[in-house]
């Protein structure tokens, strides 16, 4: 069960390094809000699994 907290941990690290990115940045990408969202759930998903 390790192995879906280290992915969990490695998706919210990318959700949050987009999240920084895209403020300073402005990139008009479709549906980001959408994946966004996703990323944000799975990783919590997996982190609260974990426990």
């Amino acid at each position: 069960m390790k192995r879906t907290k280290h992915l969990g941990m490695i998706l919210l690290g990318i959700w949050l390094l987009l999240k920084g990115l895209l403020e300073l940045i402005s990139i008009p990408i479709p549906f980001l809000n959408i994946i966004m969202a996703f990323l944000a759930i799975g990783a919590g998903t997996l982190i609260l699994l974990d426990r």
